[in-house]
C-alpha cells in the first residue's frame, strides 16, 4: 500500500516534466516559424518595394552619403593600423626561412581577400547596422511610420529599399579604399621599419597578385553591406516598447550583421574561392 502510493507521485512528476519538456520545445519551434515566416514576408516585400522606383530614388544618393562617404574614415583608419601590422607580422615570420619581399605578397593578399573586406565590414556593421536599426527604431516606436502609411508612402520604399541600394553600392568603394590605404601603410612600415626597399615590397606584391583578388574582395564586401542593412532595417521596425526597445534593436542589429558577416566570409570562400583555386590545379 506504502509502495503504491510512493509509485503515483513519482509517475506524475515524470509525466509533468516530459510535458514540460514538449511544451518548451512546442514554443520554441513555434517562435522559431513565427520568426522564419515574418523574415521572409519582410524580404518578400521589400522585393516588391524595389518596382516603386519613384519612391526610392530621390533618397538614394543621400543615404549614400550617409552610410558609404561618411563611413570612409572608420575604413581608412582600419586598413591603415592592418597593413602596418601585416608587415611587422611578416617580417618576423620571415626572417631566415624566406625572401623579405614576400612582406609584399602577403601584405597584398591577405588585405585584399580577407582582411579589408571582413575588417571594414565588422566596423561598419557597429557604425552602419546600428545608425539604421536605431533610426527607424524610433520612428516606429514614436509612430512615424505610420504617419508615412497614412500619408500615402510605402514605408519600405521610402525607408528600406534607399538603405540596401546605398550600403550595396557604398561598402565595395569604402572597402576598395581600404585596400589601398592598407597596402600603402604596409609598404610604409616595410621602407620605414624593415628597410624593404620599394622595389622589393612591389616585387612581391605582384608576384601571385591576381584580378581576382580585388573582384573577390569587392563582391564579399557588396554582400557585406547588402546583409548589414537589410538586417537594421528589419530589427528596427520590429523595435517596441520605448528608448530600451530601441536600444535592444540596435545591440541585435550588430550582433546579427557581425555574425551574417562570418557566415558570408565561409560562404564566399567555399562556393567561390574553392571552386577559382580549382580551375587553376
Amino acid at each position: 500500500m506504502t509502495a503504491a502510493a510512493s509509485e503515483v507521485p513519482r509517475g506524475n512528476v515524470l509525466y509533468l516534466g516530459a510535458l514540460g519538456a514538449v511544451e518548451a520545445i512546442g514554443r520554441a519551434a513555434r517562435r522559431t516559424l513565427e520568426t522564419v515566416g515574418s523574415t521572409s514576408r519582410f524580404l518578400g516585400d521589400t522585393a516588391l518595394a524595389f518596382g516603386d522606383v519613384r519612391t526610392w530614388s530621390p533618397e538614394v544618393m543621400g543615404q549614400a552619403r550617409r552610410l558609404g562617404v561618411d563611413s570612409l574614415p572608420i575604413g581608412l583608419f582600419i586598413a591603415a593600423f592592418t597593413g602596418i601590422v601585416l608587415a611587422l607580422l611578416a617580417s618576423y615570420s620571415f626572417t631566415g626561412a624566406v625572401p623579405m619581399y614576400f612582406v609584399g605578397t602577403l601584405v597584398g593578399k591577405t588585405v585584399l581577400l580577407e582582411l579589408a573586406p571582413v575588417l571594414t565590414g565588422l566596423a561598419l556593421a557597429g557604425r552602419v547596422g546600428a545608425n539604421i536599426a536605431a533610426e527607424l527604431g524610433t520612428m516606429h516606436v514614436t509612430e512615424q511610420i505610420d504617419a508615412l502609411e497614412t500619408l500615402g508612402y510605402d514605408p519600405l520604399a521610402y525607408l528600406v529599399v534607399p538603405r540596401v541600394i546605398a550600403g550595396t553600392a557604398m561598402f565595395p568603394v569604402v572597402v576598395a579604399a581600404a585596400m589601398i590605404m592598407g597596402i600603402a601603410c604596409g609598404w610604409a612600415a616595410s621602407a620605414l621599419l624593415l628597410n624593404l626597399s620599394t622595389a622589393e615590397y612591389v616585387k612581391g606584391l605582384r608576384l601571385f597578385f591576381q584580378m581576382f583578388d580585388v573582384r573577390y574582395g569587392l563582391v564579399k564586401s557588396a554582400s557585406f553591406g547588402f546583409a548589414i542593412t537589410l538586417i537594421g532595417a528589419r530589427r528596427g521596425l520590429r523595435a517596441e516598447g520605448g528608448a530600451v526597445g530601441v536600444g535592444s534593436a540596435a545591440t541585435s542589429a550588430v550582433v546579427y550583421s557581425a555574425v551574417l558577416i562570418l557566415v558570408l566570409d565561409a560562404f564566399w570562400a567555399i562556393t567561390w574561392l574553392l571552386g577559382h583555386e580549382a580551375t587553376y590545379q
